[in-house]
Formats: structure tokens, sequence, C-alpha cells
């Protein structure tokens, strides 16, 4: 249990099919753990497909399709990994879109494995601390971001983290950084 508490704070779980299904659990949990109210956004209705690692997982409801959604509505953004998952959503103009917003309106925002590919698209990411999947070291350092290799990754309310194996640190910062509220240095 976090020793935060974001009693009352809606946060956006932005994904799609492929999504690494711990990377949305986990957060998730402790989101609701900590008194948030997780919802699950993604580019289309009904069910999406986890994984875990390259085995299919369980399927998730979606709570909104991201079209309908408006970051205004939510405290804070997380953006969970899974290639497919990532790949897909950094091509998608609404998520693009609806990630921006949450920059420009100074709310945390945390990613983590290859979730980080979608800050590149949606412009936030120049001069950002951050760090993902090590694969991702090049595609960010290109964009203008400052890569590391390290457990978590705090930069004004944006979140990183790079696997898995960082869940518990990443979650907790996330929490920490939902019950700090808006950041004045979060911007795109």
């Amino acid at each position: 249990m976090s020793e935060h508490s974001i009693a009352g704070k809606k946060v956006a779980f932005l994904l799609t099919d492929g999504v690494e299904q711990v990377e949305l659990t986990s957060p998730w949990q402790a989101v609701k753990e900590a008194g948030g109210e997780p919802t699950l956004i993604a580019p289309k209705s009904g069910k999406l497909q986890g994984y875990d690692g390259t085995e299919k997982g369980d399927t998730f409801d979606v709570d909104l399709t991201v079209a309908d959604a408006n970051a205004s509505d939510f405290d804070a953004l997380v953006l969970p990994g899974g290639v497919v998952n990532a790949d897909h959503l950094r091509v998608d103009k609404d998520a693009q879109s609806f990630t921006r917003s949450f920059f420009e309106q100074h709310k945390p925002v945390a990613s983590i494995c290859h979730g980080p590919w979608l800050l590149i698209e949606a412009g936030v990411i120049r001069g950002r601390n951050v760090t993902s999947y090590f694969t991702l070291e090049t595609d960010l350092k290109n964009a203008g971001a400052n890569w590391t290799d390290q457990e978590v990754v705090v930069d004004q309310g944006l979140v990183t983290s790079r696997n898995p194996d960082d869940l518990p640190a990443f979650n907790s910062k996330l929490i920490e950084e939902i019950s700090e509220g808006q950041h004045a240095g979060q911007t795109a």
C-alpha cells in the first residue's frame, strides 16, 4: 500500500491490443489501492488482448475510446508497454493528441517499457530525463530525450521505467506524482 493517497483522482490508462499485461494490471491495482479511479481508454471499444511476453494473456474491457476521451476529465495518464501495444498507439493521432493534452495541462504521466514511443510521436519528449526498455534508447535520444538506464526516472511529473521488474518503483513514483498534482515543468 502506498504512503500517498490519491482518493478521488481519476487516472487514464491508455492502451490497445498487445499490452504487456502486468504493466497494466500492476499500476492499475496500485492506483486502486491508493484510492484512485482507473479508466481503461483505447482506440477501439470492446475488449483488448493482453500479453505475457509473447503469450496471450487475459482480455480487458475498454471503458472509453480515446476519440471520446478528454484529458481534462483525468488527473493523470499511464502508458503501459508491450511492443505491439506501443507500436500501434504511437501512430494513432487521437492517442498522440490525448497524451499531449496531459503535458499541456501539466498533469502527471507515467510510461513504462515501450510506452515512451508514444511520447516521441506526441512531441513531448525533447529535453526530458527518461528511461525505457533498452531497445528504445536510440529512438528517445534521437527525439531529444536524456536517456539513462535506471529503474525509475522522474522528471517534473513524468515517470518512466524500463520493464516489469521495475514495477514496484514505477508504481510508487506514479502514486507519489499523482498525489502531488500538477507540475509546472510538465509541458508539451
